[in-house]
């Protein structure tokens, strides 16, 4: 059974790099104790209702990234929060956690230096700068497997690497497009095609979970980065940032290829120009990537939900194309 939404939810709006997130800070579900992952698994089973109506049409939109702020487990962790977006729930979100990081400055809730917020996934820390930078320290993330083949219809066999940053990526290098934004609306057509064809051909992350994000890369247009990115979310919305998981993702590919070696920053663009900073930083034999970038409020506002509106619950058609 689905809970009933209340007739008021507050959020702030931010953009991390020109990617949104509307994190929810009072008026939320109540989901009880335990670890984020057990209360990710009560708001999807009982409380879904929230995401739609927060998330999706006439309050939102298909490329905002939702972020439920919840009691941490430890109290020693600043905070807990759970990712969403139109089309259902992610483990973690690095821009999201960044925008987190700077709505919760805003409120005069989290003071400069390192902190701890818990995630469905695991553990993050978020290290606040006075300058306003935010720099996470993600869970660990590795290469699954390496050059796998896919064949797309009208492409033939593509080739890219399985790698998991806090959510799975397929990673392709080789590939017919320019990354500019002129070019999103082919580039979607053509992720969306390599996202279907690896589900029809069974290609997964470890233990068979779906590989739900797409990410090409190509030279950087500022000779002063790396490599520039465009990555396809789960509900078929294109990154605006260069994705912090994405990013960590192909900083675990770039290890274990031996191109790039821990402590080495790595300036990744995204499909705006925008760029995170990644790191490699060894922790004993694990490898944790590091993404810092910058995030900004842009809105302070109450979602209203009338009992009489037909839409209270939100117009979601992103569902039906996700599945």
């Amino acid at each position: 059974m689905q809970s009933h939404l209340p007739q008021r939810i507050e959020v702030i709006d931010s953009h991390t790099a020109g990617e949104p997130t509307r994190c929810i800070i009072s008026g939320g579900p109540q989901l009880g104790a335990g670890s984020v992952a057990e209360r990710l698994a009560r708001l999807r089973a009982s409380h879904d209702v929230y995401r739609r109506a927060v998330l999706c049409e006439p309050r939102g939109s298909d490329v905002l990234v939702g972020a439920l702020l919840v009691e941490p487990a430890d109290p020693a962790s600043a905070a807990g929060v759970i990712f969403f977006n139109n089309a259902g729930y992610l483990g973690m979100c690095g821009h999201g956690t960044v925008g987190v990081a700077a709505t919760l400055a805003y409120l005069g809730r989290l003071s400069l230096g390192r902190h701890i917020f818990e995630t469905p996934v695991g553990n993050v820390t978020v290290s606040l700068a006075e300058s306003g930078e935010v720099t996470i320290g993600n869970v660990t993330a590795y290469r699954h497997r390496a050059r796998v083949p896919v064949e797309v219809d009208g492409y033939g066999t593509l080739y890219g690497d399985v790698a998991w940053g806090g959510n799975w990526f397929y990673l392709i290098e080789e590939h017919p497009f320019q990354l500019l934004i002129e070019k999103v609306e082919s580039l979607t057509d053509f992720t969306w095609k390599v996202r279907k064809s690896l589900t029809e051909q069974g290609i997964t992350g470890a233990n068979g979970a779906e590989i739900d994000h797409i990410e090409l890369f190509g030279s950087p247009l500022d000779p002063a980065n790396h490599s520039r990115n465009f990555v396809l979310c789960p509900g078929k919305a294109y990154d605006r940032s260069p994705c912090g998981t994405g990013t960590s993702a192909k900083l675990a590919c770039l290890i274990a290829d031996g191109k790039l070696k821990p402590g080495q920053p790595w300036r990744q663009e995204g499909i705006l120009g925008s760029v995170f900073t990644g790191c490699m930083q060894q922790d004993g034999d694990r490898l944790i990537p590091t993404i810092t970038g910058s995030a900004y409020v842009t809105a302070e506002s109450s979602l209203i939900f009338e009992p009489n509106d037909p839409f209270r619950t939100g117009i979601s058609t992103s569902e039906a194309i996700a599945g």
